[in-house]
């Protein structure tokens, strides 16, 4: 019997992108309320930046169990708010005349490794710190540490995309699982009926092997068109392979 064709869905918390997107978002609401006056439009596109990134996140979990397609734009989105983010931190360091950490500096390589590591085992105690140091450094230093964790939060959507590509092209979207669903549930009564004593073609002939693909055939009833309630062989590897027969052959 079919599992059902709705997958497992939600979960954004655990994400690693989800966690390290979220830690950028609340490092950016400090990093703007004391260094970029509250009142410019800077001030407000980059707290909307930074929180596009972590609610896009969530709602592509979210909205995976019945549309691949909007969890992929979703997550596309959530990597473009953070990349208009990532701008910005450069251009406020360019224009103040303030240093930009290389990937291998000292700094950036600290800054990885007490942020960016695995956060599933990090406390409450730990976030207070974290939020402390915001509050308390040079805004060198906050900057530089928020580039390095949106360049995180990015690497791991870029992952993160790649990895539902692979998986929409494995197991398709929502329409191919209800179809492999509907054809395993009607199957399944077939069987039951045949081993009742029910009456099915197949067992007057062998079933013949699908033209395309050389698979086993299933006989299967024509629901609408011209030929609507006949009978037929088609491929069992459908939809994937749409192989036909008529019965007499």
């Amino acid at each position: 019997m079919t599992e059902g064709f709705i997958p497992q869905h939600g979960g954004f918390r655990k994400l690693r992108s989800f966690q390290t997107a979220q830690l950028a978002y609340d490092g950016t609401v400090i990093f703007c309320d004391r260094f970029i006056d509250r009142r410019s439009r800077t001030h407000d596109q980059m707290v909307q930046a930074a929180r596009s990134g972590v609610q896009n996140i969530a709602e592509g979990s979210l909205a995976s169990a019945t549309s691949k397609e909007t969890e992929l734009k979703l997550t596309n989105v959530a990597r473009a708010s953070l990349g208009e983010l990532l701008l910005d931190y450069e251009d406020f360091l360019r224009q103040r005349g303030l240093r930009q950490w290389a990937k291998e500096a000292p700094e950036a390589v600290a800054i990885r490794g007490l942020y960016l590591s695995d956060r599933s085992d990090k406390s409450d105690k730990s976030d207070k710190s974290v939020s402390y140091a915001f509050k308390t450094a040079s805004a060198e230093v906050v900057a530089n540490t928020l580039i390095c964790l949106i360049n995180q939060a990015s690497s791991l959507l870029g992952r993160q995309i790649r990895q539902l590509e692979q998986d929409f092209l494995a197991h398709g979207g929502l329409r191919e699982r209800m179809t492999r669903a509907r054809l395993e549930v009607r199957d399944s009564l077939s069987d039951r009926s045949a081993q009742s004593g029910g009456s099915d073609l197949s067992d007057k002939s062998a079933a013949p092997s699908c033209p395309k693909c050389d698979k086993p055939m299933r006989q299967r009833t024509a629901r609408s068109g011209p030929h609507s309630g006949a009978s037929f062989w088609g491929c069992s590897g459908y939809p994937e392979c749409n192989g036909i027969r008529s019965l007499e052959k």
